[in-house]
């Protein structure tokens, strides 16, 4: 009985100090700045998301020049117009 107390003693110190370890593993990789990866494929995603915006744009451009004609706003009724 003294025997299993004790190996449950050891376990829970065991666990202790890996949690331990694990933290201070953690507040290092960040001092490191181990997040870089992370800012680089946000940057990349932020770069793509305007390239679709700017797409969008030009697309819709396109589409109310075709529904509107060469004279731009000459088929908009009066009320509509600002």
């Amino acid at each position: 009985m003294a025997g299993e107390r004790r190996g449950r003693g050891l376990a829970a110190l065991a666990l202790v100090i890996s949690l331990v370890a694990l933290g201070i593993s953690i507040l290092a990789y960040r001092e490191v700045g181990g997040n870089v990866a992370w800012k680089d494929h946000l940057q990349a995603l932020q770069s793509t998301l305007e390239a679709a915006q700017k797409e969008t744009a030009d697309a819709l451009a396109r589409i109310e020049r075709a529904v509107r004609g060469p004279e731009g706003s000459g088929n908009v009724p009066a009320d509509s117009k600002r």
